[in-house]
Order: structure tokens, then sequence, then C-alpha cells
């Protein structure tokens, strides 16, 4: 059967949720925030990074290992139904267990008819104090992908992945008009005061600039909420929300709050990231025969 024609303009919705202990709950608030957004009028629906769970990675922990599905699993099955139901396109963010102990931090892509699309394992894993993903995660090994769907093309990349434009770049080129970073940041609280302007400022500013430099929409979905986990040292993390959607020329089209939780919605026009692109050719003027260094850890100058 042939795929329906993409409009040009669609509407988008970031899930920007707190999470609670219990991970059922935290997927029925979810996929209830889902059903809204869908009846509101979006066609793409984006969750935060590992929506199910509070952020575990706090700690380094072996219980935390059951928090992870299989995928296709539970969640996998209650968000196909959802997007045939709605005939909305979902992207989930999952701890996916793929074999024993084998487990990725994972998005699932799914098309408005429930096809599951395909996935998207985490490709930069942090090891930083209360972010220490390396125990829980092995590095994705699917690559850089964009999926063709019912309302448009889109690439997803996850949280750590949002600093380095060398993955914005790679998703971009396989025809992505939306970047989705499903995110979970925020601050320690007891550095707040002298960095958390800067840190923010930062994390917006390098999402907005892959927008600038692919010419292609950009729409990071964060949690809410100060989340303390057992056995961590410190005082949690309290996470800065703020999720937003930013247009192919960098501006923000769409911005959540950083206090509360919120379904943003934001209308893109999918016809802007041509126009977008000819009018600032940085794709035609790429010099890829200049680039094999980007493949190598360091460039040593000849006097080291």
């Amino acid at each position: 059967m042939a795929r329906p024609a993409s409009p040009k303009r669609i509407r988008v919705a970031l899930l920007q949720r707190a999470a609670s202990a219990d991970p059922d709950e935290n997927l029925q608030r979810t996929l209830q925030a889902a059903r809204q957004a869908a009846r509101q009028g979006a066609q793409i629906i984006c969750t935060q990074e590992l929506f199910r769970s509070r952020y575990f990675c706090q700690c380094e922990n072996h219980d935390f290992f059951r928090l992870a599905e299989p995928i296709p699993g539970p969640s996998t099955r209650a968000f196909q139904d959802l997007a045939r139901r709605h005939r909305v396109v979902v992207i989930a963010s999952l701890f996916e267990r793929r074999a024993p102990g084998l487990y990725h931090n994972t998005a699932v892509v799914i098309d408005a008819d429930g096809t599951l699309l395909g996935r998207y394992r985490k490709m930069h894993i942090p090891d930083d104090p209360l972010y220490y993903e390396k125990f829980y995660f092995a590095p994705g090994d699917l690559g850089f992908r964009a999926w063709s769907t019912r309302y448009g093309k889109v690439g997803v990349l996850i949280c750590w992945d949002q600093w380095y434009p060398e993955a914005a770049r790679l998703t971009a080129l396989q025809g992505a008009q939306i970047l989705f970073y499903p995110t979970a940041i925020g601050w320690h609280p007891a550095e707040k005061a002298e960095y958390g302007e800067k840190q923010h400022a930062a994390w917006e500013l390098i999402q907005r600039s892959h927008a600038v430099a692919n010419g292609c929409y950009v729409a990071a979905v964060n949690r809410v909420g100060h989340e303390r986990i057992p056995g961590a040292v410190g005082d949690g993390i309290e996470f800065w929300g703020q999720s937003f959607v930013a247009g192919p020329s960098g501006e923000l089209l769409a911005k959540a709050p950083v206090d509360r939780e919120e379904i943003l919605m934001a209308e893109v026009d999918l016809e802007a990231v041509d126009v977008t692109r000819t009018h600032w050719p940085f794709l035609r003027d790429r010099r890829i025969d200049a680039y094999q260094g980007l493949t190598r850890r360091w460039l040593e100058s000849p006097e080291e």
C-alpha cells in the first residue's frame, strides 16, 4: 500500500514529565499525556529519555537492571496500539534488555499505523558524577539513522549525543527533517548557583546550532523534578525541563517551563527545510574531500 503524501505543516508534541518510583505509573501517565497530545492535534509525539523510571544512573546498582525490557516489549506494544488508534507517530525512549548482560539506552520509532519502524541505540555514553551510564548501557551499534514516517522524515539522538555535531550531521545527511533528542539533564543542586545558568545556556545553544548547521528542526524533550536515588551520593539531580523546538534557522518556536510538566506543542513547516538550505547552502558547500581527520581521535602537530 502506498504511503499517504506527507503534509508540509505538522504538529509536534514533546512530553515533559516528572517521574515517580513506579514504572507502571510512569508508563500510564505518559500514555495518557500522549493521548491528550493526539487529541490536541499532535502528529508526532516524543517522550523524554527513560520515561518509565526515575533517572537511576545516579549510582551503580545491579538491581536497576530489572527496569529494562525487551524490544518489542510491553511499552513498545502499548505505544504501537496508541499510534494505531490515534494515527500518530511516536518516539519513545526505553531501557532495552537486548540479551543477558547486554543493555542499551534505546529509542523506538513507531509509525502512525502502529508499525515499529526501528530503533536507535544511544551512541555516546557518559560517565560523570550522577550520570554513570557506562555501568548500564553498551554503546549503540546501529549507527545514526533517519526514518520516513507518515508525517515526515525523522532522526533520533539521545541526550549526551546532543553535544556532538557529527551525530546531528550524519543523521541530517540521511534526510532527517526533524532531529528529536529525548533527554534527562539537570543541575547538581550544590553547583546550580555558580554554574547553572551557563550549563543550561550551553545545552540549548549547542542544539539550536545543530538546527542552523543542518537547516532542519530540532526538538529536545527533558524531564522535570528533583530526583534522589537511594544509594546515590549527593543531593540528586534537579532536572531543568525547558524542552524546546527550534526552527531551521535556530529560532525558538516553543519552550516549556523549568518547574512543571507540560505537553509542549509546536507547528513545523517541513517545506522550510529546503527553503533554508537553499538560502544558507551549508550542505552544498561542504568540503567532503578535506574532512578525513574527523575519523581520528586527535590530530598531532609535527612537533608532537
